[in-house]
């Protein structure tokens, strides 16, 4: 008889496997950053670790918990922030059949993913203001059974190394919005690796072409809201939490800066040696609060998201606007400190490789303005609006 290992022995050797995978991924960091090519050897790694198995949903015996999956993340982005983007797309990727399918469903998927080491990768659009304009770019025709899907998807991660990949669509004759998943041997499905990033260089971004593929039913995971209004409150999490799985990636290349500018600064090889310079522990001491303050906050994000998803559908309203206020004010910190700590270490040595992590920071905050995001928060401080806090996500 097989003994069940308990949740707490789980997560440490889960924890262990991450430090583990971090320090072998960072072995060879800047060379792969250097190549940008896609992540089909970094893949193999990870499912011989077992890590996209492990970080799916928990339930008894299997999974992981909200925390202890965006620890392994943070972990992962401090050696390699391409692989903790993509590790943290695929968690809450997995976690989609829980907001947009039932119950069954969405276990049986999930056993499915954790028996076949599935990779997911994905994006799905968050629900807009007005439900024309939350209308997606693809398209679902009707058949006899199931659909036929059209259209084109930019995709962050894992373009040619994903076996899942999850998108919205939009029903030509209902005008629903779906959420299916597709996987990437399927006839009529284009996927275009993008080339020559800036930063996140072996994250696997790109586009997906679908020229009428065929979609079953099965493969439809549920309807995601029309607009913001429709949205239940569990639903409405799916957004939130990726941004916050993205805030780990973020305070994982603060951290990771600050380590290999601090060795640069032990070993002699920067431009500055540490010995009794005032002005230099002066900015070390900035940049660590920084990265700390971030840290305080994105834990109290991640504490409360893990909360609100283990409530699921008891969570009200009012709850998950809480949640997502937090969530956005947590985007906005680490931010900033990516962006700071990041640009600031690069004064310390010019050593091949350190330039990395500023632009991993730069191309992961780039496409969410701080301002908006800012507003959204004040206007929800002011006057309690849901609204404002769902249009942060936007």
């Amino acid at each position: 008889m097989t003994t069940a290992v308990p949740p707490d022995a789980r997560r440490r050797a889960l924890l262990r496997t991450a430090r583990d995978v971090a320090e072998d991924l960072a072995a060879d960091a800047i060379g792969r950053d250097q190549a940008g090519e896609p992540p089909g050897d970094e893949a193999a790694r990870l499912r011989e670790a077992g890590l996209p198995a492990a970080l799916t949903p928990p339930r008894p015996g299997r999974g992981a918990d909200w925390r202890t999956g965006c620890a392994v993340i943070r972990e992962i982005s401090a050696a390699d922030s391409s692989i903790g983007e993509l590790l943290a797309r695929h968690y809450v990727h997995t976690w989609s059949g829980r907001f947009y399918a039932d119950d069954q469903q969405a276990a049986a998927l999930e056993e499915e993913s954790v028996r076949g080491q599935w990779l997911w990768a994905g994006a799905v659009n968050p629900p807009a203001a007005h439900e024309d304009a939350g209308r997606p770019d693809l398209r679902l025709r009707p058949r006899t059974t199931g659909y036929v899907l059209d259209g084109h998807r930019p995709l962050d991660t894992a373009v040619a190394a994903a076996d899942q990949i999850v998108v919205d669509a939009v029903c030509t004759v209902t005008g629903d919005v779906l959420v299916v998943r597709i996987p990437p041997g399927a006839r009529g499905l284009g996927l275009e690796p993008a080339r020559d990033r800036l930063g996140q260089r072996v994250a696997g971004a790109g586009g997906a072409v679908f020229d009428r593929v065929t979609v079953t039913p099965g493969q439809v995971l549920g309807r995601r809201p029309r607009d913001e209004e429709s949205a239940a409150p569990f639903t409405a999490l799916a957004e939130p939490a990726l941004r916050l799985a993205l805030c780990h990636v973020g305070l994982g290349i603060a951290e990771g800066a600050l380590v290999e500018a601090r060795d640069l600064s032990r070993s002699g090889r920067a431009r500055r040696l540490p010995g009794e310079d005032p002005d230099l522990f002066l900015t070390y001491g900035e940049l660590a609060s920084a990265a700390q303050t971030a840290t305080a906050v994105v834990d109290r994000a991640t504490e409360v998201m893990g909360q609100a998803l283990e409530a699921g559908a008891r969570l009200d309203a009012e709850e998950a606007a809480g949640v997502a206020a937090l969530v956005a004010t947590a985007e906005t910190v680490t931010s900033k400190a990516a962006l700071h700590v990041t640009a600031r270490v690069l004064e310390f040595a010019d050593a091949p490789g350190l330039d990395r992590f500023w632009r991993n920071a730069r191309v992961l905050t780039s496409q969410r303005p701080v301002a908006h995001r800012l507003r959204s928060i004040g206007e929800h401080y002011l006057n309690g609006s849901h609204r404002a806090v769902a249009a942060a996500f936007r």
